[in-house]
């Protein structure tokens, strides 16, 4: 048997983390003087400790003495683990991942160059491919194949949680906020990019970048897709849902993004992402 882990930079809740029979492993989240793990802390308090003191919480990658532990605990009732981590460009964890990974035989350590649901997209299908009873040397090399075909992309609201994290300037958060620029972001050879530049109320912006990433590709792997925000509204959601079943998707998921990614990209950010 094979065990498919990830940090929880994966955003799934429990019940379909418990579907895939997919294992995570905990970033942290420091708030002030207070400690979380990520999914310790919701969306609603984490904005409002930015609203309140200005500034954004830190979050901390997943450590080597935290992967040892969680290796190990999978060893006991696994044959080998693959792990997925999230973008070696984003964060140090798939380095603190591969230097435990090293001590072991049977640990593979997958730089997904991605993050979020992109990250559950791999997972699923090496779910999948281990159910089928292949090993997980032939899995890591799938899931090496596959990643460069996860579409993930963002659009936020405002920009100033990039603003505050460093990741953009006092002027470009003015110019964005002057002329309601709602940016779109991608992840590109594992690093954020600005996509397209919607301008309007954020549910137009919203709408026209689903439709906009849709009519990119001429193909889909139709599995699995995600709709995932930080906060957002219900016809948003309803709009991204039907899109994408209007596509052929044929599992549909929306997910809530967890502490870690949404303390770096505010409120009222959200994506579809999926494999073509």
């Amino acid at each position: 048997m094979i065990a498919i882990s990830a940090e929880s930079t994966i955003d799934l809740p429990k019940e379909i983390l418990n579907k895939y029979d997919i294992h995570t492993v905990p970033f942290t989240v420091i708030m002030g003087d207070k400690d979380y793990l990520d999914g310790e802390i919701k969306n609603e308090d984490l904005f409002k400790f930015v609203n309140m003191n200005k500034i954004l919480p830190m979050t901390s990658a997943v450590n080597e003495y935290q992967y040892e532990n969680h290796f190990k605990t999978l060893l006991k009732d696994y044959d080998a683990v693959i792990h997925i981590s999230l973008s070696s460009k984003l964060s140090s964890a798939y380095t603190n991942a591969c230097n435990v990974a090293s001590q072991f035989d049977n640990v593979y350590v997958v730089d997904s160059t991605t993050l979020s649901t992109g990250i559950a997209l791999l997972a699923i299908k090496a779910c999948i491919w281990a159910s089928e009873g292949k090993d997980a040397k032939t899995i890591k090399q799938l899931l090496e194949n596959t990643k460069s075909r996860v579409q993930a992309s963002f659009v936020l609201d405002k920009l100033d949680y990039l603003y505050k994290g460093g990741r953009c300037s006092a002027l470009s958060v003015f110019g964005a906020n002057l002329l309601r620029i709602k940016p779109q972001i991608i992840l590109k050879d594992g690093k954020m990019q600005v996509g397209k530049k919607y301008v309007g109320s954020f549910e137009s912006c919203a709408k026209k970048y689903i439709d906009d990433t849709l009519k990119k590709y001429d193909t889909f792997d139709y599995t699995t897709a995600f709709f995932t925000y930080t906060t957002t509204s219900q016809s948003i959601k309803d709009y991204a849902i039907k899109k994408l079943k209007d596509v052929g998707f044929k599992n549909v998921y929306t997910t809530t993004a967890g502490s870690t990614i949404s303390s770096h990209c505010g409120p009222n950010t959200l994506g579809i992402l999926f494999v073509f």
